[in-house]
């Protein structure tokens, strides 16, 4: 499987953006596709992943209520919208995939398949 993340660029404070992941190979052979990132000087986190079989989600608890994950099966694509956007979020973003259930533990661990980043800058 094969994932390209696109959506990242530059954004004021308290701005919006949508990623997009779309996933290559067949969507329904994982149960987790997620949303990880990376900030300057930092460990990599997770924020989120859903299950493409049957929409289950999960969200890092420090994640929740600007970041909201979607999957669209037909398109085979997955979307983070990521609103009130702070400069904090400033962080290469990616998008992965793994064979294992959508979870925290997931989340907290990494996935099997990954793509290429998307750089996130929030500024003014």
């Amino acid at each position: 499987v094969q994932l390209q993340a696109s959506g990242g660029g530059l954004v004021q404070p308290g701005g919006s953006l949508r990623f997009s992941c779309v996933v290559s190979g067949f969507i329904l052979d994982m149960n987790a596709i997620g949303w990880f990132r990376q900030a300057p000087g930092k460990e990599r986190e997770g924020i989120t992943c859903v299950s493409p079989k049957d929409g289950q989600v999960s969200y890092v608890d420090s994640m929740k209520g600007r970041f909201t994950i979607s999957v669209d099966n037909a398109k085979q694509t997955v979307y983070l919208q990521m609103n009130n956007l702070k400069p904090e979020d400033t962080a290469i973003y990616y998008c992965a995939a793994d064979r294992a259930i959508c979870s925290d533990w997931l989340l907290n661990h990494g996935m099997r398949y990954w793509g290429k980043g998307t750089l996130v800058t929030v500024s003014s």
